[in-house]
Parts: C-alpha cells; structure tokens; sequence
C-alpha cells in the first residue's frame, strides 16, 4: 500500500505538471542565463579588440611624426630613443600594456608586466620578434583571455627593428563576469526551488477539488448519493465541481425516482395479485366458478394494462418511440374529434382548427389526446361541456382539451403528471394514475410540453403544445405551466 501511494504521488498531475514547469522553467532560466554571459564576453572581446587598435593606430601616428623630425635632424636618431619617447608619452588605462622589442628582446612596457605573465605564455615574446606586418590575436590559457596587436617597426636612419605591442588582459573583467553569473544562478536556483514549493503548495489547493470529486466518487453508493463537493470561485475548476454536483443531483433524482417508481409499481400490483390469488385458492370451495372466473380474468386485465402503461413509459425515451410523419393538423383534430364524441354522454364541441401541416406520430398524438379525454370525462357529468379543438402560433401548435368538471386544486396540478399521482379525491376511481404521465412523455418525446389552467369548480383545460418540425428532437422534461392557456 505505501509503494502504491508513492507510485501515485509520484506520478500524479500535480507532480508531472509541477515537474515539468520546474524543468521548463529552470531551462529557459539558464539558457538565458547562458546567452547573457556568452554576449556580455563577446562585448569584452569587442571591447578589448576596439582599445588595443586605436592604442596601436596611436602609435603609428607618433612613429609617423618621430620620423619626419629625425629626417629634419630633430627626432630620435635611434629605435631605442623611439621607444623611449612612446613609452613616456603613453598614460596607460586598465589592463591595457605596452611592450617594446628591440630585434628578439624586450626593451621595455608600460606599465610593467606582470611577472607570472611571460611565464604562462612563454611562446608570446618570440612571436612578437621580427614579425614581418602587423598581427592580431586572441590567447587564451586556461582563465586568461589576452589580445594583443603587435606592429614591425623599422628605424631607416640606424637599419633597426623592432616590435610594438599592445596588450589588453580582459582577466579581470572575465572573472568578474563569471563571478556575477555564478551568483546570480544560485539566486535563480534558490528562487526556482522556493517558488516551486509554493507552486506545490499553491497546485496542491488548485486541484484540492478534482482529489474531492475523487472521494466523492468513491462515497457515492445506490443507497447514499447525498455527497457533493464543496464549489470554491470561479474558475474552470469551480465550474467543473459544479457541473459534477449538477450531474449528481440529475442522478440522486432519477434514482429516487426509480425508487418511487418500484415502489408505487409493486404496491398497485399487489393488490390485484392479491385478489386473484385468493379468489383462486378458494375457487374449490366457490358454488359459482363462473363468476370467480370473470373476476381474476378482470383483474389480470387491469394488471396487463398497467404493464403496457409500464411499457409504454419506458420506451418514451428510446429513439424509436416516435414514427414521424407529416400530417394535416385540421385534419388530424377533426379526427381525434369524432373518435372522441362518442364515448360518452357530454356536450362534445369541436372550437378550432389549426391550419397547418405538421410532423408528428399520430398515432401516439391520437393516444395522448384521448387520455387527456379520458380524463375530462372522468371528471365531467353528463351534460357537461367537453371541448377539443387546435390552432397554430409562431412555430407551434396547441391541441387542447377544455372540460367544464369540478377542476384541479393548485397543490395537485404540480405533482399529477408525476407517475401513480391521481388528484386529490380520485383515489377511487378507475385507472392507476399513468394517463396524464403518458401524455408527458409523449409531448416530451415530440420536443414539446404540456399546460394545465384549471380552477376548482370550473373546470380544466389541458394543452399539448409541439413544434410543427421535427428537424432536431432534443427531448426536454415535459413543462407545467399553470399560467398559459391555449390561443
């Protein structure tokens, strides 16, 4: 268990994403790092470069001067005396040397030279000997960076040589450079590893949700879905911790909802299988088989309704409930009309037409207005008015039903399109309280809803409003809106 938790730690999103920022970071940090030091050498090299060679132009001048004088009798009249008067004319600068040669030898420099200097390079004097024009180079020994530019001279009046060198040591710059860049890395190291800790620490409470969402996922079980995880700002986390407890809600409900369902489901069955078991067992003893017969056949015939009202509900929301097709609305409502009319004694009245094609299944638009009829009547009178009728408005159309019965409190007309509800004082009355639950769902399954104005002793009115096109069905949960009666 302990590997396990390290493995995990260790290969966690946190730790990849950290670890991945830290190298990105840190390379980025000391490739920068690099580029700095490598220009600012370059700026020394130029810089050294730059000084030596107008040092030495310098002296090409005053060699120039010191030779037309000695040509009027006035200048130097040796190389040594030459050298003696550019040297005494130099102000030397930092890291900067002059160094004179008379045939192989060193006359003089100024300042002078370091002694350790010659030791390193002991190749330097003799290159500079008798050198035939002028040379530039870079020496480079081990942590010593030198340049020099070293020029022939040759003094016609005697037939002398000899060389003048200019020599920068860029040394010190070069190890104050890298003095500043090794300090300035362990800075950035030191503050790399302090921000990552706080990167850690900081990740550790920007994914504290996903780990939350983790635990929850585990806590949740069939019986216990009560866990939702704690929503903190607004960021894409939040909103992922939000639409996960959305999700769990959507569930709890359908889960409670079953629950409901088989609870509701098993209490009507169990009724009549009650009856008929009884009935069955005593039908030995019964005179009068015949009528214990036609009861059980009466009741299995209610349980097979209820188990096709069942079916029926459950496939409203397969894809293959619906079998669409256009229809002539006047039409399809003067049809369900007259299959209406005669089911039982009322004042039937047709109100209203719509004028308009529309793609539905009529035959399961046919079977929720005739529920919805089924339903006035329960609640109607002989004499009483029943009236169906349809209309179009914008984009769609509105069947309804209009009964003129004892009406719906307001307490019921929120919960009767709920599976097994029936209103209040209809406990008695035949049927299992799936009628108006199947006209839900199938105004659900065409994209549309359902709408009840109902007031107590007045009457109801029921409403199926659908789209006229079927292009996209995006099933909705079935609407209750107490409010909007049909046009």
């Amino acid at each position: 268990m302990v590997s396990k938790s390290w493995h995990r730690a260790f290969f966690s999103v946190r730790t990849r994403l950290l670890v991945w920022y830290f190298l990105l970071t840190t390379g980025t940090v000391f490739i920068s790092i690099h580029a700095t030091y490598s220009i600012f050498c370059d700026r020394i090299k130029v810089q050294a470069e730059d000084s030596a060679l107008q040092q030495a132009n310098q002296f090409d001048v005053l060699i120039a001067k010191h030779r037309q004088k000695a040509q009027q009798g006035q200048g130097p009249q040796n190389i040594t005396v030459l050298f003696d008067r550019l040297l005494s004319s130099y102000v030397p600068t930092r890291s900067e040397y002059v160094i004179t040669l008379v045939g192989d030898q060193i006359y003089g420099s100024k300042p002078d030279l370091p002694p350790n200097l010659l030791k390193q390079h002991p190749n330097l004097a003799s290159a500079w000997a008798g050198i035939p024009k002028e040379q530039r180079q870079h020496v480079e020994n081990g942590s010593q960076r030198l340049y020099y530019v070293a020029k022939p001279v040759v003094w016609q009046a005697t037939q002398e040589t000899g060389s003048i060198v200019v020599l920068n040591d860029s040394t010190p710059e070069y190890q104050i450079a890298r003095s500043a860049i090794g300090l300035v890395m362990q800075v950035t190291f030191g503050l790399l590893l302090l921000f990552f800790l706080f990167a850690w620490f900081t990740a550790g409470r920007v994914l504290y949700p996903l780990r939350l969402l983790t635990k929850t996922a585990h806590s949740i079980t069939e019986s216990d879905m009560t866990q939702r995880i704690p929503v903190q700002g607004k960021d894409e986390i939040a909103e992922l911790a939000t639409t996960v407890n959305e999700m769990l809600d959507r569930l709890q409900a359908a889960f409670d909802s079953q629950k409901e369902f088989l609870k509701d489901a098993s209490h009507e069955l169990r009724t009549p299988i009650t009856i008929i078991q009884g009935h069955l067992e005593m039908l030995k003893y019964h005179p009068h088989k015949e009528d214990t017969i036609a009861l059980v056949m009466d009741e299995l015939e209610r349980m097979s309704r209820l188990v096709n009202d069942l079916l029926l509900l459950a496939k409203a929301e397969r894809s293959d409930f619906l079998r669409l097709k256009p229809e002539e609305l006047d039409w399809l409502t003067e049809a369900i009309y007259l299959k209406a009319r005669g089911l039982a004694d009322r004042d039937w009245r047709l109100e209203s037409k719509g004028l308009s094609p529309i793609t539905v299944d009529g035959q399961r638009l046919t079977q929720a207005v005739m529920n919805l009829v089924q339903n006035a009547i329960r609640h109607t009178q002989p004499g009483d008015t029943i009236a169906l009728g349809s209309s179009v408005k914008g984009d769609y159309a509105y069947f309804w039903v209009r009964d003129t019965g004892e009406g719906i409190i307001l307490e019921d007309q929120k919960r009767i399109f709920e599976r097994f509800v029936r209103a209040t004082g209809d406990s008695h009355s035949e049927g299992y309280g799936l009628g108006l639950s199947i006209v839900a769902a199938i105004a659900q399954s065409h994209g549309g809803r359902v709408e009840l104005v109902s007031q107590v002793g007045q009457g109801s009115t029921f409403t199926i409003v659908l789209p006229l096109m079927q292009d996209t069905l995006t099933p909705n949960r079935a609407i209750l809106n107490p409010h909007v009666s049909p046009p």
